[in-house]
C-alpha cells in the first residue's frame, strides 16, 4: 500500500508575488501620501503666517470714481480686495517711515499688535464732502471748540471738542502752513505711551479728481506730521493714472 505524502515546499518563494506587489504598492501610496501633507503643509503654514496678508509686489490697476491707481498687492490690507477693477474703497497698510507694504522683512509690524505703531493705515473712497479735513476747519470744527486753545507739539495747537459734537474723546490739532490751507488732525491721545495704537490720530485730505484719502496714524509720531502728510499724499499721487 502507498503511502500519500505531503506537498513539498522546496522550491516555493517564501513570500507570495502578490503579497510583494501589494507591499511595494501599499508603501508608495504612503509615500505619497506623506510628500503630499508635507507639501500642503508648508503651503497651508505659509498662509498662515501670511495672516490674509500678500508679500506680492504685484500691481492691480483699481478705479476708484473717477481715479485710476496702479496699487501693489503686498500694500493693499484685505484679500478681497486685491483684484483689477472698480471699487468703492481700497484699504492699505504701509510701514512708517519707509511707505512700503507687507513682506517678510517687516511681517512683524503687521502680524505683532506691540509694533504695529509702526505702521500707516490710508483708506481711499470717493469724497461725499465738498471739503476735506483742512477745509472743514472754518465752517465746521471751530463751532465745535471749546475752551481756550493750548501749545501742543512740533507746532500744532491743541482744540478741546464740545462733548455733544459726538467726537468722543478727540481734540483737534492744527497748524498754520505758509501758502497753504491749514493742517487740522482730530486724535484721542492715551493716557501713557504704552497705550498708543496705530489709529489714535486721523486725518482726510483730497486727491485727484474727487478721491478722499483718509489716512491713521499713531500719536507717537505727532512730532513727524509734515513728513507724514507729505508722505501720504505723495504715496497716493505717484499711483495716481493721469
Amino acid at each position: 500500500m502507498h503511502s500519500v505524502s505531503s506537498p513539498s515546499v522546496e522550491g516555493r518563494p517564501l513570500i507570495d508575488a502578490a503579497v510583494v506587489t501589494r507591499l511595494l504598492l501599499g508603501m508608495a501610496i504612503l509615500a505619497t501620501l506623506t510628500l503630499s501633507i508635507c507639501i500642503g503643509g508648508r503651503w497651508l503654514g505659509g498662509r498662515i503666517a501670511l495672516a490674509g496678508n500678500s508679500d506680492s509686489p504685484k500691481p492691480f490697476l483699481i478705479a476708484i470714481g473717477q481715479d485710476k491707481m496702479l496699487l501693489p498687492a503686498n500694500s493693499i490690507r484685505f484679500p478681497t480686495q486685491r483684484k483689477a477693477g472698480s471699487a468703492d474703497r481700497i484699504n492699505l497698510g504701509l510701514t512708517w517711515p519707509e511707505m512700503a507694504g507687507y513682506s517678510q522683512e517687516n511681517r512683524l509690524r503687521f502680524d505683532d499688535m506691540r509694533q504695529s505703531t509702526g505702521l500707516i493705515f490710508v483708506q481711499l473712497s470717493q469724497a461725499i464732502m465738498s471739503r476735506d479735513m483742512s477745509g472743514r476747519l472754518e465752517p465746521i470744527y471751530k463751532h465745535v471748540t471749546e475752551g481756550p486753545s493750548k501749545l501742543f507739539v512740533a507746532g500744532l495747537t491743541l482744540h478741546t471738542l464740545k462733548k455733544e459734537a459726538g467726537y468722543q474723546d478727540e481734540v483737534l490739532l492744527t497748524a498754520s502752513r505758509p501758502g497753504q490751507p491749514d493742517y487740522v488732525v482730530r486724535c484721542t491721545l492715551p493716557e501713557s505711551l504704552e497705550k498708543s495704537t496705530s489709529a489714535d490720530c486721523q486725518r482726510d485730505v483730497a486727491i485727484g479728481k474727487g478721491m478722499s484719502v483718509l489716512y491713521r496714524f499713531s500719536s507717537l509720531h505727532l512730532n513727524d506730521w509734515r513728513k507724514i502728510d507729505e508722505a501720504v499724499t505723495t504715496y497716493v499721487s505717484k499711483r495716481l493714472i493721469p
